[in-house]
């Protein structure tokens, strides 16, 4: 039993930001859930970006697809690619699922980045992906932008499993959490059941800090605002948490709990450190709590392992959290700004990292040969 296995028993899930299909068909997962406590796995743009584009791993499952479907789009093509690998991690998690009774062993697909803004498209993609993976340990990832929240309502609503990205500020979050609420409510209002729909809120945590450091450096906020350095991301953090704690508490979620509803889990992202001054753990020793879920990059999750530091610090010096964030304020240093910023920034990643991966499966076909 090592650190990672501690999370697990401190009532946090560790889930790897990977994936890759050589890493799959090598047993690579495998080896996580069985050895380190591993229960779920996300993807985005990037990492399938990283994974298809780079190297022959697909080349081969892709000429056979070009054989079979000629005149498939780009599009198609890429979705063929990312389900495979989905369904195979899903399959991969399905017995920590069926053990957790439906509480966790989650694989996580986006809807395309295209659509960020686009409410009904969200809605329509997210359950043509549902149907297309076919796995009841799916958790479709819909941007918590504006245009999201209401299609997160409608896919929950729907039945579907959520994992809801990109959420830097405690408002958007806040507006994510009404957002699960209401689409169980509305399951309820018919009779449906709501026991077996999971949802995370993955809210999002270095960059933050990387915006407010560049702005300290800058010489905002003045010298007073230099002991606010690395400080920021966790406590805004810890008061997500706070927040969620007393709305789970209320007699709203109270009367969802009483019909077997499962709590939507924060969901710490963009937990690698980004400042080489900052201990590379940061982000996980500082933010483990219970019913949490921390989505790790492989090489992070190597790095707690070693040593990472397993207590209960979620819940720690919340006094301290909101004072950090009240001088952040009082010194001019804009959080709000800088998670606006931070979700159009995103966005706009995502697309990208969306048009490299199209770009490099569009290269790949016979007629580019």
């Amino acid at each position: 039993m090592g650190r990672l296995n501690d999370l697990a028993n401190l009532g946090q899930a560790v889930w790897l930001d990977f994936v890759d299909r050589k890493f799959l068909a090598e047993g690579g997962l495998q080896k996580l859930v069985d050895e380190d406590s591993l229960t779920g796995v996300t993807s985005n743009p990037s990492i399938f970006e990283k994974a298809m584009g780079h190297g022959d791993a697909y080349d081969a499952e892709l000429a056979a697809f070009d054989h079979a479907n000629p005149d498939a789009s780009t599009m198609e093509r890429y979705e063929h690619l990312a389900i495979l690998d989905i369904q195979a991690a899903a399959d991969t998690l399905r017995p920590v699922y069926d053990r957790l009774g439906t509480k966790d062993g989650y694989v996580s697909l986006e809807v395309s980045p295209y659509l960020a803004n686009d409410t009904d498209g969200t809605i329509a993609e997210a359950q043509k992906l549902w149907a297309a993976v076919d796995r009841a340990n799916l958790m479709i990832k819909i941007p918590g932008t504006p245009a999201g929240v209401p299609a997160i309502a409608a896919t929950i609503d729907a039945g579907i499993n959520v994992n809801v990205t990109l959420l830097f500020s405690q408002s958007a979050y806040q507006a994510v959490a009404e957002a699960y609420v209401e689409g169980l409510e509305k399951r309820v209002a018919r009779g449906e059941p709501i026991d077996h729909i999971a949802s995370v809120a993955s809210f999002f945590v270095s960059r933050i800090d990387s915006k407010i450091d560049d702005k300290i450096d800058a010489g905002i906020g003045g010298d007073a605002a230099k002991p606010l350095k690395g400080k920021v991301a966790i406590a805004n953090a810890k008061l997500a948490y706070a927040w969620y704690e007393e709305f789970i508490a209320s007699a709203r979620w109270q009367a969802l709990a009483a019909k077997g509803a499962q709590v939507q889990r924060l969901l710490w992202a963009s937990t690698g450190t980004k400042n080489p001054d900052y201990p590379d753990t940061l982000y996980l020793d500082t933010l483990i709590g219970k019913d949490t879920v921390n989505t790790v990059p492989p090489k992070t999750l190597d790095a707690f392992r070693e040593r990472g530091t397993a207590k209960l610090t979620l819940t720690e010096d919340v006094a301290g959290a909101r004072h950090v964030l009240s001088e952040t304020e009082r010194l001019g240093l804009d959080l709000d700004g800088v998670t606006d910023t931070l979700v159009e920034e995103g966005v706009a990643s995502f697309s990208k990292a969306f048009d490299d991966l199209l770009g490099a499966i569009a290269a790949k076909h016979p007629a580019h040969a």
